[in-house]
């Protein structure tokens, strides 16, 4: 893995902004992913953060922090965050902006309790396939204090598959169909395409219920986006 988005993310830090990353997959053609984007700040994001934003509580983690903007503002609301995240560079980010905690960690390898766990920007992502999705769920159901929190976002996107008349064409032998290739390229370097989850709300919440889970919607964006709200089952 080359980790460019670590090395993007540690371009624009330094001032090397030159170029943004390009993005596609195996259902859809490249697209611009603007570096200033991933250091926004709470007015510039989605309603959908927000939200996970404004009712999170207690001692906060966040998975797959990126540059660190959620935990920062998290920080700034006094709360306590610890951001992890599986890239060096972007954790590098994420502490010179000023995280006072951050690890480079995967969540399958994280250890404490925590009474919000923040998965945004497409946090089923990180599930990579279908079949992994109860494996995450119950490392994630392990962290959680009794009354906690989960908030993770994504995207149900059978609208992809419509045609023309409006008719939703999905191979049912293809697996499912939120499993997708996911190509990263910057500055003439391509990463090794990863696999990449996103989970409509109904089998998200399934998943959940199966293993004494409760997923709520709390939230439903413009484009086919959702949040929801994971706790422990009473």
């Amino acid at each position: 893995m080359k980790d460019l988005f670590g090395k993007a993310l540690l371009d624009y830090q330094n001032g090397n902004y030159t170029e943004d990353i390009i993005t596609s997959t195996s259902i859809s053609d490249d697209d611009v992913l603007p570096l200033p984007y991933l250091f926004r700040d709470f007015d510039a994001m989605p309603k959908i953060e927000q939200t996970a934003l404004e009712l999170s509580r207690g001692k906060v983690l966040d998975v797959g922090c990126g540059a660190g903007s959620h935990s920062l503002y998290l920080q700034e609301q006094g709360l306590e965050v610890k951001a992890i995240d599986i890239s060096e560079r972007a954790i590098s980010v994420a502490k010179e902006r000023g995280v006072k905690q951050v690890e480079v960690l995967s969540v399958l390898d994280e250890t404490d309790t925590f009474d919000t766990i923040l998965l945004l920007m497409n946090g089923t992502g990180i599930f990579q396939e279908i079949s992994q999705v109860s494996k995450y769920l119950k490392r994630l159901k392990n962290l959680l204090k009794p009354s906690g929190q989960i908030f993770i976002d994504s995207t149900d996107i059978k609208y992809m598959y419509e045609d023309d008349d409006g008719g939703i064409w999905v191979d049912t032998n293809a697996g499912y169909y939120g499993e997708l290739d996911y190509y990263v390229s910057y500055k003439g370097e391509s990463e090794i395409p990863m696999k990449w989850l996103y989970l409509d709300f109904e089998t998200l919440a399934m998943a959940c219920e199966t293993l004494g889970l409760q997923c709520d919607m709390v939230q439903s964006g413009e484009h086919y986006d959702y949040l929801a709200r994971i706790t422990k089952t009473p």
